[in-house]
């Protein structure tokens, strides 16, 4: 938050996997979302919220998150630019409890004999973790709110997981209601840089953004990305933490010794 503070941005959105979210206890829940949103709130700029499977895939996360936050998907208009924050964790009950037994066998595994085994995991290979799902509520929600905002400069998508990797139907009912307009899209979860093209628009998957890094598998390193709309467009600008100095030339708060990328 220093360093973001130093940038002075208008605002600030995540791709979620703020919390840890490993734990059935809400008491628990509720000191990890404590400490993320005390360091949230140092922020000059609001910081909008978006849930991810460590946020949201369990009946427990989603009750806490709904009682702190409201709902987990929504929208907003910014300067003419419209903001839509979805929720790629719109399973129903069963499927969240499968999910939610894989992933902890999948983490208590992990950190008994490393990260490096977790693509062997059955969790590692459900669909769930190429792409993410959105219910066809959710869906007629963003319709109805991109139809209503028809003369918006830019429209920005923000979601987890990538629900175009698996062709989620109710995605692409999105995707076609934009078909007309300029947008971009970001998302995070597989802690790993990406750029690509699709309806001839940028997706944009963020890097670590403070998780576990992979750098065998791309570029995995703690960043910011900067956008910046004005009447001719979006620039983006990816500023690597370890990048972002105050005036004395230093990464504020002791910075300099914590490891934002590492080598292969």
């Amino acid at each position: 938050m220093q360093q973001l503070n130093l940038l002075h941005p208008d605002l600030i959105i995540n791709v979620g996997d703020l919390v840890e979210g490993d734990s059935d206890s809400k008491e628990d829940l509720q000191k990890q979302w404590d400490a993320f949103d005390t360091r949230a709130q140092k922020s000059h700029a609001p910081v909008f919220y978006v849930g991810g499977n460590h946020d949201l895939t369990s009946p427990g996360l989603r009750e806490v998150w709904e009682e702190r936050y409201g709902v987990r998907y929504y929208h907003f208009v910014y300067k003419n630019v419209l903001f839509l924050v979805l929720d790629s964790e719109d399973n129903n009950a069963q499927r969240t409890a499968e999910i939610i037994e894989m992933r902890n066998a999948a983490i208590s595994r992990a950190e008994i004999e490393g990260w490096g085994i977790f693509e062997e995991t059955d969790y590692a290979k459900i669909p769930e973790q190429v792409g993410g799902n959105i219910d066809t509520e959710q869906s007629k929600y963003f319709i109805q709110t991109i139809q209503e905002n028809t003369h918006v400069l830019h429209t920005f998508l923000f979601v987890h997981k990538a629900p175009w990797k698996i062709e989620d139907p109710e995605f692409v009912a999105i995707e076609n209601a934009l078909k007309e307009r300029p947008y971009t899209v970001f998302n995070g979860h597989a802690h790993t840089y990406n750029y690509e093209q699709r309806n001839g628009q940028d997706y944009i998957r963020l890097a670590t953004t403070g998780g576990v890094q992979f750098p065998e598998k791309g570029l995995s390193a703690d960043h910011v990305t900067l956008v910046t709309v004005t009447n001719n467009g979006v620039d983006i600008a990816n500023l690597k933490l370890n990048g972002i100095l105050n005036k004395k030339g230093e990464i504020p708060l002791g910075g300099d010794t914590i490891c934002f990328e590492k080598n292969h």
